[in-house]
């Protein structure tokens, strides 16, 4: 990684432009072509330095229900495990854990129904069962900067 590289992804973390050309704005604030900061960005996210590249809303608003669920999953079942919970679109993390309940992942759906619903789903498809579901009793928002 090269500081045109560091200095790319301390402008993205919270900084990303809102626009109709964010890689061209990008661009013309690093001194380089769109396309180059699309192509260092793509070499980025395939060496597992950007993971995601999106927008963070707050779903309460929005009227959804999220919750922290975390699952004991034996070693030799980790990976369908993970395909499953990783299909459901309302995930957006998942995490394995050193820990008795090793699969802790979030999930996101218009009602607390539909979470229980998913969750009943995806033990179902996994015959993981006792999948702990923690929806948030208060929210605590923490804003996070990596300072390449």
């Amino acid at each position: 990684m090269n500081d045109i590289d560091r200095i790319l992804l301390n402008k993205i973390q919270s900084g990303f432009p809102i626009s109709l050309r964010p890689y061209l704005d990008l661009g013309r604030s690093l001194g380089i072509s769109e396309e180059e900061v699309i192509q260092r960005v793509k070499a980025l996210k395939e060496k597992g330095i950007i993971r995601r590249i999106g927008g963070i809303i707050n779903s309460r608003k929005l009227g959804f229900a999220s919750t922290l669920c975390a699952a004991s999953v034996p070693e030799d079942k980790i990976e369908i495990f993970v395909e499953k919970v990783n299909s459901y679109r309302g995930v957006t993390h998942n995490y394995l854990r050193d820990n008795d309940y090793n699969i802790w992942f979030t999930l996101i759906a218009p009602d607390s129904a539909t979470v229980e619903k998913c969750i009943m789903e995806i033990s179902d498809k996994t015959g993981i069962s006792g999948i702990l579901n923690m929806p948030a009793e208060r929210m605590f928002k923490i804003k996070v900067d990596f300072e390449i």
